[in-house]
């Protein structure tokens, strides 16, 4: 794939930004060699390599996901100036 001055113009104007006539050729050629580098990249063997998470090979620890401070109803609306029926009353915001 390469790209020129025309595709450098569309990107710009997808991205909703300005680019001058002077460095949209710049920037076809910085994006070209961008381009031929991951080209490289594509050319390595990576058939023997397995995904990899993390760099140092550790794992994260797990716990065990059970509720731990719920049911507390009481205690949180202990805090609140005004409530109905188990929920919080505010004010009405939308007409």
């Amino acid at each position: 794939m390469s790209v020129d001055k025309t595709t450098v113009t569309k990107i710009a104007r997808l991205a909703r930004i300005h680019v001058s006539d002077e460095r949209r050729q710049a920037i076809a050629t910085e994006l070209n060699g961008i381009l031929s580098w991951v080209d490289e990249l594509n050319e390595v063997n990576t058939d023997n390599v397995e995904p990899l998470a993390s760099v140092t090979g550790h794992s994260l620890p797990m716990r065990e996901d059970v509720v731990t401070d719920g049911d507390r109803i009481d205690d949180v609306l202990a805090n609140v100036p005004e409530t109905k029926g188990g929920f919080f009353v505010v004010p009405k915001v939308v007409e």
